[in-house]
């Protein structure tokens, strides 16, 4: 059957279970006496049908950023670690152990030797090398590359930075030696000045102090260690000065240095290459990386697919012809738990157990199905008439959930995610900050989250609730008076100083969201809340996942996006990092050196409850500039069948499919989610 064909049977199908499942009935209907919604019946031989969500721009799990590719990559591919099912903290995968040095600078894993791919070839620690050098590759285009930025020289090869070398003696220019006196004191992350002098001396105090005690470390550990190898001496010495290969930002980065700038004359300059990269194989079954500094969440960040394993054999091959060839059904060759059988795009992804994956015995799910469908209703429906076995988080329509919230197969738990706008800080007027906070305060949240009704209101960036012991920081209020007053000081003003909205120039902005009916009936809320508390109608306009997220990366958008991050690994550094650079998945253009210098000054701090706290400043530094409009912070919102067991509805929405299974006996099935703490 032709994919145009089978694509018609959906929707005729999703057309004809909308006649006898209305939208309206569902939501005024009185409570079922059924503890389940709709049709039970386990489909069978171990077939699971899944509804994903927007169709995935690649099965290649080193590019895209979406939880639709996250969930699939799970399926075809691993990596050193796994997330745990529940918890999602880091389990062994192809390493079956690891450890770390004290400074949790260095990690060594241990890899088993029965792990294979699914064409039969053994997987060896080259392969984690080739992998992780790919995905920080500038010609992958990964968008997900910054999560390895911890790695020592990660960036710089990312970014297609250089050494610097002095080509009189042959030595190349270190790092410590040209750290400004602005680096070493940076702001504290509170705006109260009076603070600040205090704060920013302890800070440096402090930096100098942990500063000797690293050194310190590292002469110990040297003196105490056996002979190793060449990479490993390279890799643990002095942090090499890396600087842009552009000349013209050289000089732009120069000028705030004027050391730099008397060094950097008549010197030559040396590509960063994937060689330089912290990652070496110690030999065939041990990968050891290398770290820049501390990175306590590090371990937890592995899991993420940017890390999973992809096959050298057949990329190389085929890599020349034509990009993402590799990935075609007829040529895709997996490490993980299951392998393609069958991709027909925006219709259906079939894949069937791998049956050379290290781990088969444990797979009990013959057939694993995937269905790109973002039309809540027809999802809906599909559920209840048992075509299918569960569905995205998020899926259940607002109107729905006065009923659907009554079924013992409602997934409601906290999640680890949230809802903001994003703001393109580069182009007038979002450039300056009062304006950002003016619309920020112009929200009623509260409002807003009683509309959508599974989700809390959000005045931070961290979802709060998430991460024990985190001390959140709390942003602006909604306060429409004083965002008129903020607008006013921005120069939208009449002649009598008071603010005039007809100055706005609304004309040049617009607001870009994700074609689907939930993200539509969000961008109109926002809509209604700035044209009701500020009298400025902003345009709204409707694009298709990809260009969306093309558009936002390039910053090719004016003014508004609606955005939402859901963690990639537990620890609120997967939030704050979004907004460490420019190029970051915050896609705002905002970058502050002094906020990325508090985000590394608390992932030194090896004491849990003192990171935290550092952390938490650099949240509030980052809530004062406002490159984004927090909105909500989730719960989990969809539905599994009973039948369905070792599927959590966990704080990411990240399944480990490997665990997943069908129960074909009714007194085993689960009544209500499933318990997440056993």
């Amino acid at each position: 059957m032709s994919q145009i064909k089978q694509l018609k049977l959906w929707v005729m199908l999703g057309l004809v279970l909308c006649l006898g499942l209305s939208l309206t009935s569902c939501a005024t209907s009185t409570a079922s006496a059924e503890p389940f919604f709709g049709v039970t019946e386990p489909p069978p031989g171990q077939v699971m049908r899944y509804v994903n969500g927007a169709e995935p721009t690649t099965l290649d799990p080193q590019i895209p950023d979406g939880q639709p590719e996250a969930r699939i990559a799970m399926a075809l591919f691993e990596g050193l670690v796994e997330y745990d099912p529940k918890t999602l903290k880091p389990i062994p995968a192809i390493a079956e152990r690891w450890e770390s040095n004290k400074e949790l600078t260095e990690y060594t894993f241990h890899l088993r030797k029965t792990a294979r791919w699914s064409d039969g070839t053994p997987i060896n620690a080259q392969d984690f090398v080739y992998s992780l050098r790919r995905g920080l590759s500038p010609t992958t285009g990964s968008k997900t590359a910054g999560l390895a930025y911890y790695v020592k020289y990660a960036q710089a090869y990312n970014e297609g930075a250089v050494f610097v070398r002095d080509s009189a003696n042959g030595k190349f220019l270190l790092k410590k030696d040209f750290l400004r006196s602005a680096d070493l004191a940076a702001p504290e992350a509170t705006p109260t000045p009076e603070d600040q002098s205090e704060d920013a001396a302890r800070v440096a105090r402090e930096r100098r102090e942990a500063a000797k005690k690293e050194e310190q470390a590292k002469k110990d550990e040297t003196a105490s260690k056996p002979t190793e190898s060449e990479f490993h001496k390279f890799i643990n010495d002095e942090a090499r000065l890396t600087v842009a290969a552009d000349e013209a930002e050289r000089v732009k980065a120069a000028k705030a240095n004027p050391k730099l700038q008397r060094e950097l004359a008549g010197k030559e300059f040396v590509p960063v290459k994937a060689e330089d990269i912290g990652i070496e194989a110690v030999d065939d079954f041990t990968v050891r990386i290398t770290l820049q500094q501390s990175a306590p969440f590090f371990l937890a960040s592995l899991p993420h697919q940017l890390f999973r394993l992809v096959p050298r054999q057949v990329i190389e091959k085929l890599e020349d012809k034509r990009k993402h060839e590799w990935t075609k059904p007829e040529n895709i060759v997996t490490n993980g738990p299951f392998k393609v059988k069958e991709w027909l795009p925006y219709n259906r992804l079939v894949l069937v157990k791998n049956e050379n994956y290290w781990d088969a015995e444990r797979v009990k799910l013959n057939r694993l199905e995937f269905y790109p469908l973002e039309e809540l209703t027809t999802i809906m429906n599909l559920y209840k008439t048992g075509n299918t076995d569960a569905f995205l988080n998020h899926g259940v329509p607002s109107a729905w959930l006065g009923e659907i919230s009554q079924y013992k197969d409602f997934m409601k738990l906290p999640e680890a995610a949230n809802t903001f706008v994003k703001i393109n800080t580069t182009h007038p007027p979002f450039d300056k900050t009062e304006v950002r906070k003016a619309f920020n305060q112009a929200i009623d949240k509260v409002a807003y989250a009683n509309w959508r009704r599974t989700v809390l209101p959000s005045y931070a960036f961290v979802p709060e609730g998430i991460f024990a012991d985190y001390p959140s920081p709390v942003g602006d209020k909604f306060n429409p008076q004083e965002a008129k007053k903020l607008l006013a000081s921005a120069g939208y003003r009449d002649t009598l100083g008071n603010f005039d909205a007809a100055q706005f120039p609304a004309n040049q902005v617009e607001f870009l969201y994700n074609s689907g009916e939930t993200n539509k009936a969000v961008a109109e809320f926002l809509q209604a809340q700035w044209k009701q508390n500020l009298g400025i109608e902003i345009p709204l306009r409707a694009m298709e996942w990809t260009a969306l997220q093309d558009a936002t990366g390039k910053l090719a958008y004016k003014g508004f996006s609606l955005g939402g991050w859901g963690a990639d690994y537990m620890d609120p550094n997967t939030f704050l990092e979004l907004f460490s650079s420019k190029d970051a998945g915050g896609n705002s253009g905002w970058y502050d050196p002094a906020y990325k210098q508090l985000l590394d000054d608390a992932n030194k701090q090896l004491d849990a409850k003192k990171r935290l706290e550092l952390l938490a400043r650099a949240e509030a530094y980052l809530l004062n500039a406002q490159p984004f409009i927090s909105l909500s912070t989730a719960s989990t919102n969809f539905m599994k069948k009973p039948y369905v067991k070792g599927f959590y509805p966990n704080p990411q929405s990240l399944y480990a499919w490997k665990f997943v299974y069908l129960e074909y006996d009714p007194t085993k099935w689960d009544q209500g989610p499933p318990k997440m703490t056993e």
